[in-house]
């Protein structure tokens, strides 16, 4: 009877399990370096934080029957002009890449080349480094 069960038995299918095991351990340790050596290295750590800034923006129509938006520095960080994009929507579209560098207390005046004035426009503030959304809000046009 012991004879019959050895027979029945192959010894050939004891190996399957370690090595499934090794493989296993081997792909977990590849996983972990790659991870470890990608913080080690540095790759993923060259992105630019954003600016911790607090922005007001206003709408009007200038005498010339034009779009001005004007942004407030209300506080926070010192904000580079020529990191900056400021974006105007509505009907049309405006884009404009540069300002001039914002201090706290700092206003700065857009003119757009909207001619047919909405309501109310949309206006977003891109700081294009990080490239992160500083402002992203609705203006009533007085």
């Amino acid at each position: 009877m012991i004879q019959q069960l050895r027979n029945w038995t192959d010894d050939s299918d004891r190996a399957v399990s370690p090595v499934i095991g090794v493989i296993l351990m081997v792909a977990i340790t590849v996983i972990l370096a790659a991870v470890i050596g990608s913080f080690v290295l540095g790759i993923g750590g060259d992105l630019e934080q954003p600016p911790q800034s607090q922005l007001s923006v206003s709408a009007t129509e200038n005498a010339s029957g034009n779009l001005n938006v004007t942004i407030a520095h209300d506080g926070g960080d010192t904000l580079t002009g020529d990191n900056l994009r400021v974006i105007v929507e509505n009907s049309s579209y405006f884009s404009q890449d540069g300002t001039a560098d914002l201090e706290v207390g700092d206003q700065q005046t857009i003119g757009t080349n909207k001619s047919a004035i909405p309501s109310e426009v949309n206006v977003r503030i891109v700081h294009l480094p990080s490239d992160s959304l500083l402002v992203d809000t609705s203006v009533r046009v007085e």
